[in-house]
């Protein structure tokens, strides 16, 4: 308990700051974020599959990495990050327009950005480390988002897939309701989001789990595999190990303020 309470402070000592982009940037990108500070009493973390991509630069090293969408757990080391991590935060589906390459190229993969980017990823890794404020370095990675971007517009499929999916509806319902092929659609989907449809629909569910419990003090697994969709308790926690590689327990033992963060030593 003495652990948890000491990561509760070192994250509140933390500068987060955050930008949201206008449309039509906006459909793809949730949000551009900064921490400053990042110092945590663990070398390790776990981080939790979201069915989302990430870019991150680290502005002590200047590494700059893409994080495909996982489906299992993913691993960082937090002990050269104190100078700062800029990101961007793709929506699910949202990272397909920018990078050159089909989304399910990058699942389960972290990747230096420039096996993606070539040349033009150092010079912006410079601008964005020579940059005089965040300000200046929320501007530099929007506009290279916008320049770069192929497209700005999911396959019709695609976004009502995303839609119902993240609402529950099977796999099955979706693909009659858009009126194509289960394989065409399967191929559609896994080219933009990163992961096949069934796959994105369990990560959709394993995050509902997570952030019903994230603020809690007490749980019921029960109740929560109920509300959830899973068919009992067993369930939800083989596929919650399935998903993370430790138990709901486990996770719960370990949360810290960040939903999909926990110390992995």
């Amino acid at each position: 308990m003495r652990r948890m309470e000491q990561a509760y402070a070192y994250h509140r000592l933390m500068l987060y700051r955050c930008r949201f982009p206008r449309p039509p940037l906006s459909e793809f990108v949730e949000q551009i974020w900064l921490y400053g500070g990042y110092s945590v009493p663990h070398s390790r973390e776990r981080l939790m599959p979201t069915g989302t991509t990430e870019l991150v630069i680290n502005l002590g090293t200047g590494m700059a990495v893409v994080a495909g969408v996982y489906s299992r757990p993913a691993f960082i080391e937090t002990t050269d990050m104190s100078a700062g991590i800029l990101g961007i935060h793709f929506r699910p589906g949202g990272a397909f327009p920018f990078f050159g390459v089909p989304a399910h190229a990058l699942h389960n993969e972290t990747v230096e950005l420039e096996s993606l980017w070539g040349s033009d990823a150092a010079l912006l890794r410079e601008r964005v480390l020579s940059a005089a404020n965040d300000e200046m370095r929320f501007d530099i990675l929007e506009n290279e988002l916008m320049r770069r971007a192929r497209t700005l517009e999911h396959h019709r499929a695609v976004s009502h897939g995303l839609f119902r999916l993240g609402r529950c509806s099977t796999v099955a319902d979706v693909v009659e309701e858009t009126g194509l092929s289960q394989r065409r659609f399967i191929q559609l989907f896994d080219g933009e989001v990163g992961i096949t449809p069934k796959v994105y629909s369990r990560v959709t569910r394993f995050q509902r789990v997570l952030r019903r419990v994230h603020a809690l003090d007490d749980v019921d697994w029960s109740d929560v595999a109920m509300a959830a969709g899973y068919y009992d308790q067993s369930h939800l926690i083989h596929e919650f190990a399935s998903l993370a590689g430790i138990t709901p327990s486990q996770y719960f033992a370990r949360k810290t303020e960040h939903l999909n963060h926990v110390p992995a030593d």
